[in-house]
């Protein structure tokens, strides 16, 4: 076999790197190593080898987004990369590589590091979103300056015939910073929404997920030239900005939005309105959000993320 030696570029791509935590249920595994050890975890995983995992709160998501590489006619130049990075050892690991290939999904890359966080590696890897249910590690990610968020126990629907993938934002603290929720946490909802309007037309400084929206958004403009050349063809990603602004603070966000060259295909400003129930209509396949107050009523009815950033999760 010849094998090029190009190197695998990445920086054109959209890239995520999952825990196996993320995308499969590994309640059962994890209950083996708490209460039994290592050794034992490691028989368990060996015994269980041709066993898949269990689909895990993540998947939805992980799914549909690596369904997009079909817009490129050249497999060998995805438009989504997603990466796993455990903290298993390689022949532990090995059993989440079987269930991956069980599943269907175009994962061919990991990084396994026996008990450490594998997290350092997301700049090398260009990773615009690590996903993992461990808080340690997604606390140590954000406070280092990368984009992570870690996945809460939610409720998750995965309808097999449903190629849409809906992916839904709150604004301050996850695409754009704090710089805002700092004005309103110190002074009140009246200077926020004051400060916002004197300063309507000076963009916020991106937030982590910043990079991922623009992203998300290159692979909506590719969906576009394929429509031209295929017409019957359906968009499959929606993006909604999922917020507790609202008028009028709602236009620098939007502003904001325009700069950075992405626009949302939808945008909900509840001004206080409980977020959840408006995201179980909406029905994302995940959910972002930087307050955990508010994740306690959307993890009810939606994959929510946890992005522990900025003001609001200073202890």
């Amino acid at each position: 076999m010849i094998v090029s030696d190009m190197p695998y570029e990445l920086k054109n791509r959209l890239v995520i790197g999952v825990a196996s935590s993320a995308v499969f249920d590994l309640a059962e595994s994890d209950e083996v190593f708490r209460q039994k050890g290592e050794e034992e975890y490691r028989k368990f995983q060996q015994e269980k080898l041709n066993d898949p995992l269990p689909k895990g709160i993540a998947f939805p998501f992980i799914k549909r987004l690596l369904s997009l590489n079909d817009l490129h006619d050249d497999p060998e130049d995805p438009l989504v990369e997603v990466v796993l990075l455990s903290r298993n050892d390689p022949d532990t690991g090995l059993r989440v590589m079987k269930t991956i290939e069980h599943y269907g999904l175009g994962m061919t890359r990991a990084i396994f590091m026996q008990g450490r966080s594998p997290y350092e590696y997301i700049p090398a890897l260009n990773i615009a979103l690590f996903l993992s249910r461990n808080k340690l590690d997604v606390d140590a990610a954000i406070h280092a300056g990368y984009p992570a968020g870690q996945v809460l126990e939610s409720h998750f629907d995965d309808d097999e015939h449903d190629p849409t993938l809906r992916i839904a934002f709150d604004f301050d603290g996850v695409l754009a910073g704090d710089e805002s929720e700092v004005v309103m946490q110190s002074s009140g909802l009246p200077e926020f929404h004051a400060h916002e309007v004197r300063n309507v037309t000076q963009p916020h400084n991106p937030g982590p997920l910043k990079e991922l929206l623009v992203r998300i958004s290159k692979i909506q403009s590719v969906e576009e030239q394929y429509k031209q050349a295929h017409p019957d063809y359906q968009n499959r990603i929606r993006v909604s900005i999922v917020t507790a602004r609202n008028a009028p603070s709602h236009e620098r966000a939007l502003m904001t939005l325009k700069s950075w060259g992405v626009m949302a295909n939808d945008a909900f400003f509840l001004g206080g309105i409980e977020k959840g129930k408006v995201l179980g209509v909406l029905k994302p396949h995940i959910f972002f959000d930087d307050q955990p107050g508010h994740l306690r009523s959307t993890s009810t009815v939606v994959p929510s993320v946890h992005i522990p950033f900025g003001v609001t999760n200073q202890s």
